[in-house]
Formats: C-alpha cells, sequence, structure tokens
C-alpha cells in the first residue's frame, strides 16, 4: 500500500490506472478503523480494478462543543489494518491541504433537504461539513464507486443526493451494518461508552428493532412506537436524542400509506452519542 499526503501527487498514480482503463474504488473515513471499515474497503476491492481509502479528521462537519479535539488519532494502526486487506493506496492529507484557504472562507455544499432533521437538528452544520469535504475528496480522487456504511443512514441518503444534484460521476454503494454480538453497531464512538454502560448500550437497536417487528406487525401509531422506545431507553439509564420513523428515501416521516421504511435513532451515553437504523419494508 502506497501512502499520500498530497493531492498532486495522489491524482498522479491514480491516473496511471486510469489511463489504463482500470476502475477505482474509494472508501473515505476519519480513522480509528474498525472491522466495519475495513469491511468497507474488502467491498470496494471486490468492486473495482483500484481501492483508495482517505483519513482525514474533518473538523468542518464538528460542532463547537463536539469532540474533534479528542477524536482518536491511530494513523499506525490503521494503515496496518488497510495494508492487511491490500487496500492499494492511502490518502491522509493535512488540514492545509484540504483547506487551503482556511475554512472560515470556504466554499460550502450544501444539501437542504435532508441536512438539518434527525442528527443535522441535534448537530447544525454537521452535513454541510459532510458534504463539503466528500465532495472535494471526489473531485481529488474521482472514483468510479464510492463504498459508505448504512449505520450513518442519513449521511448515506444526503450524499446520494449530493451526487444527483451535482450530476457527479459517482456510483454511491451502501455497505451493511457491521455489529458487535449483542447488536451494538460498531462505531469510533464506542471507544467513549464507560464500561458500566456497555452491557446496556445495545439498548438503542433494542428499541429501533422492536419497532420494526410492530411495523411488521401492521402497526401504524407511529408517534407511540416512537415514544414508547425513548422510555425504553431512559429506563436503560440513557438520553434519548430521536427516535423517528421515516420513509427510506427522502427521511421525510412516515405516511401510513408509505411500504419503504426506515426507523432512525440517536442516544446519549455518558460520554457518547450513539446512532442507528433498521429499515423495514412493508407488504403494500
Amino acid at each position: 500500500m502506497q501512502n499520500f499526503h498530497h493531492i498532486d501527487s495522489l491524482r498522479e498514480a491514480l491516473n496511471v490506472h486510469r489511463e489504463q482503463g482500470k476502475t477505482i474504488g474509494f472508501v473515505p473515513t476519519m480513522g480509528n478503523l474498525h472491522k466495519a471499515h475495513i469491511a468497507l474497503v474488502e467491498q470496494a476491492k471486490a468492486l473495482c480494478d483500484v481501492v483508495v481509502a482517505s483519513i482525514f479528521v474533518n473538523r468542518l462537519q464538528f460542532g463547537l462543543n463536539e469532540d474533534w479535539d479528542r477524536y482518536p488519532r491511530t494513523l499506525k494502526a490503521d494503515s496496518e489494518k488497510l495494508a492487511a486487506v491490500d487496500c492499494d493506496y492511502l490518502f491522509c492529507p493535512d488540514e492545509h491541504e484540504i483547506y487551503p484557504n482556511g475554512m472560515d472562507e470556504q466554499a460550502k455544499v450544501i444539501v437542504p433537504s435532508m441536512a438539518n432533521v434527525l442528527c443535522g437538528a441535534s448537530r447544525p452544520g454537521h452535513f454541510d461539513g459532510v458534504t463539503t469535504v466528500v465532495t472535494k475528496l471526489f473531485n481529488i480522487v474521482q472514483p468510479n464507486l464510492a463504498v459508505f456504511g448504512v449505520k450513518d443512514y442519513q449521511q448515506l441518503a444526503i450524499i446520494r443526493r449530493m451526487v444527483e444534484d451535482l450530476c457527479l460521476p459517482v456510483q454511491v454503494v451502501a455497505g451493511d451494518i457491521v455489529r458487535e454480538a449483542d447488536g451494538l453497531a460498531m462505531s469510533s464512538r464506542n471507544g467513549f461508552i464507560t464500561e458500566q454502560e456497555r452491557p446496556k448500550a445495545n439498548q438503542l437497536n433494542r428499541s429501533l428493532n422492536d419497532i420494526a417487528e410492530a411495523l411488521r406487525g401492521g402497526s401504524k401509531d407511529f408517534l407511540a412506537l416512537e415514544k414508547a422506545a425513548e422510555k425504553q431507553i431512559i429506563a436503560a439509564g440513557f438520553k434519548p436524542d430521536y427516535i423517528t420513523i421515516c420513509e427510506s428515501h427522502q427521511l421525510q416521516p412516515a405516511a401510513v400509506d408509505d411500504v419503504n421504511l426506515t426507523i432512525l435513532g440517536a442516544m446519549y451515553t455518558e460520554s457518547a452519542r450513539l446512532i442507528d437504523n433498521v429499515s423495514v419494508t412493508l407488504s403494500s
């Protein structure tokens, strides 16, 4: 695996493959890699000739009171994990490389239809930072295909909409959620969960699955199901951020005649904010 820190040198290396007609897959990350990230890289390798992973802790998507400073930087271990699955290139730029004119004056890419609800309501400006940096990374790597995890369902939906709106020649592929044995979705922020909280940290997933089962059973009282899930989370000792049943494509609140539904949720532990989702297809 070759490591690159600068845009020009990465582009030069990738142009060789592009001229040979090879397809390029891309997996953007913020590092602190775990099995779910590696699964995305393996998925890209199965679909493309050449795979690029990036590691960049994007300050533009962190709010004022969020954890950018303490987000784990584990570049050496991350590099070893990527090399072990034969990732071809790792791009790990510094902030000046990505934002040469500083972030205050940075032009932004905004997807207004989905960016200010759900996680966007709790993290104002977060998705503007995501779509801006992903657009920049797409322009740098110019991949044929990019793989994003379904755990960040809202992010995936927003990036798909962005690609469609901007006519970007990138196929966006979804990678399945990778879970711990008890159902907890793997996340870099799981490292912030305390030892005392960990045995119950799968409560969010359990509550979302309870809603999914009720929906499959014919329940249409969405508000009651959401409120019941919030009560379960509180009873487990956590603070719910939101539990919302949405139409899967545009993430609008579910209507009674929708058949493709996604239940999205977020909750706070003592030191972490966890997200998860479960999708359901109902008979029409």
